[in-house]
């Protein structure tokens, strides 16, 4: 007991538990605060660093990791992360933010007035982070291969120069614009028309470049919430080598607001580049029908686009490609862009009024560019669209929403929702009535793609038919035996059943509730008459380039059908 008695009272042993607890308190509550004071001060920084974004006149984004090797513009150290400017390039350290923000000038998208017209302007040159392979315009070497901060960059004409290259006459030389100087609207430009109609002058036909010979000015359209959402990135690039003022973003401004850039520019010269899908191309098509509408006929741009949706079938059918990933660089899209040749593209109307003794609704009226469809592929959109809707962050991929339509494609195969179509519908081309044999969906094609690729209306190329255009004021009405005759008809195992070219198709649903859709755009249609016409023209711009095996072994086909036609007659 009384051993016991003393180990208690022992100080020693009191001392060295609470030394314990002491430490052990230490050891949990420092990590901790630590952890608190950081996030405290990352958030401090954070607070900063949008303050000098949202007051700056560079164009900032932050990024935790550089995609090459990277020095900052003030304190020439290497850096991974930091800032850089979207605009002019610039690339600094989070710590000299501020000073770079001060110390050095963004592209100017409209120059300062003096007081009388100008006509041309100096390079604007920025010092290191030159891009790779870039040569030096003085000494035809190459430029960057120093492991440091060296070097020059035009942000306008992007040309380089070697530090020991730079001569005085070189920062007051008259900048050429590059490359690209027919898309490019110069600042001197704007700032000039900017004068004249402040003035009340509308002459512009007198302004330099507008009288140069060439001249073809680009907006760039992009939808950053398309498809792979690549648009952010594009919009950067687009805006390094063009003026900034040229590119917009169409999740902050309208296609009508941002074309009304046109009304300033030279009168059927200026082309458009949409980066998105099918659906942001046709509201790009609806908002330059609104100019038409407004009395601008004359300020009608022609359209290019970068593929960046699901499907992309237009954007197939007029030479740009089923999709872009990356794999072509920036310059070379705006090359072209400058190469590309106008042509026309059939725009259609499709009004829809609903059956019923007391329907007082409008009938709804749809504008179509690709193709309106009734059966099992308009359910799959449906059906992929209400997915979307309800968990949206999981279809950021191209490949993830192609699978989801070929799980809901597979799913209708065995359970054929869509049966006994031609029970349920009458179907007249050009008022006449056509007999409809057994089908689950009906198609009425504008362009010569359909369903990611598929070129419907020729099938397997093996029977004579003719030709389908995407100008002709036709269109191609086929019909699908369900899922999997579409899925035949896509590797080229199966024809379509072709009922017929017109210029009016009328199609009228006496029973029950069928999916229907326009351009992509799905929904749910009870009884009702749907009568598709002629609407008007758009002037796209049809890429001339690389053609697909699909495509050369169906202009072959063509061909060869043609050359018997003509020898039979």
């Amino acid at each position: 007991m009384e051993g016991t008695g003393s180990r208690s009272g022992n100080p020693s042993s009191v001392v060295a538990d609470w030394s314990l607890v002491f430490w052990t308190l230490c050891a949990v509550i420092l990590p901790v605060l630590i952890t608190l004071w950081c996030s405290f001060q990352r958030s401090r920084r954070q607070v900063l660093i949008r303050d000098i974004f949202r007051k700056s006149k560079h164009d900032w984004h932050y990024t935790d990791l550089f995609g090459q090797p990277s020095y900052c513009c003030v304190c020439a150290q290497h850096i991974l992360q930091g800032a850089f400017c979207n605009c002019c390039g610039l690339r600094v350290s989070e710590g000299c933010l501020k000073k770079a923000d001060q110390r050095f000038l963004c592209k100017e998208i409209m120059m300062r007035s003096n007081g009388g017209a100008q006509s041309s302007m100096p390079h604007h040159w920025i010092r290191g982070n030159v891009p790779l392979c870039s040569c030096c315009m003085i000494c035809k070497q190459q430029c960057g291969t120093q492991p440091k901060l060296c070097d020059y960059r035009c942000v306008w004409c992007q040309c380089t120069v070697h530090d020991e290259c730079m001569m005085d006459c070189l920062k007051t030389e008259e900048c050429t614009f590059g490359e690209f100087r027919d898309l490019i609207i110069p600042p001197y430009y704007l700032s000039t028309i900017n004068q004249m109609r402040k003035d009340k002058r509308s002459n512009y036909e007198n302004v330099v470049p507008y009288c140069r010979k060439h001249w073809m000015p680009i907006i760039i359209l992009a939808n950053t919430r398309s498809g792979n959402n690549m648009g952010e990135t594009l919009l950067g690039e687009f805006k390094i080598l063009l003026n900034p003022v040229q590119v917009f973003d169409l999740s902050n401004i309208t296609p009508a607001k941002a074309l009304q850039l046109c009304t300033l520019l030279p009168c059927n010269a200026v082309r458009v580049l949409v980066c998105g899908g099918d659906g942001t191309v046709g509201w790009v098509l609806d908002a330059i029908d609104e100019m038409k509408i407004k009395g601008q006929e004359r300020y009608i741009p022609q359209v290019a686009i970068l593929p960046l949706g699901t499907g992309n079938d237009l954007s197939n059918t007029l030479g740009w490609g089923a999709g872009y990933a990356g794999e072509v660089p920036v310059e070379q899209i705006l090359r072209n862009v400058m190469e590309a040749d106008g042509i026309k593209l059939d725009r259609w109307k499709v009004q829809v009024t609903n059956k019923g003794y007391y329907n007082l609704r409008k009938p709804k009226v749809f504008t179509m560019n690709n193709y309106f469809s009734i059966g099992p592929d308009a359910l799959m959109a449906l059906n992929f669209h209400s997915h979307r809707e309800k968990t949206p962050s999981l279809f950021s991929s191209r490949i993830i929403n192609k699978a989801v339509y070929f799980f809901y494609g597979t799913k209708d195969c065995l359970v054929q929702e869509c049966k006994d179509l031609n029970k349920k519908v009458e179907l007249e081309l050009d008022g006449e009535r056509i007999e409809l044999p057994s089908l689950e969906g009906i198609i009425v094609l504008n362009i010569g793609y359909w369903g990611g690729g598929c070129r419907l209306w020729e099938g397997m190329g093996d029977e004579p038919y003719p030709l389908a255009r995407h100008d002709d004021g036709l269109l191609e009405v086929v019909g699908v035996h369900g899922s999997f005759h579409c899925a035949q008809i896509q590797v080229k195992l199966a024809n379509p059943v072709r009922l017929g070219q017109a210029h009016t198709v009328r199609l009228i649903l006496k029973s029950s509730k069928m999916p229907m859709q326009v351009d992509g755009e799905p929904w749910a249609q009870g009884p009702c008459t749907v009568t598709i016409t002629h609407k008007t023209h758009a002037l796209m711009l049809y890429h001339s380039g690389e053609q697909t095996d699909d495509e050369a072994s169906s202009v072959s086909e063509q061909d060869h059908v043609r050359e018997q036609t003509d020898e039979d007659v």
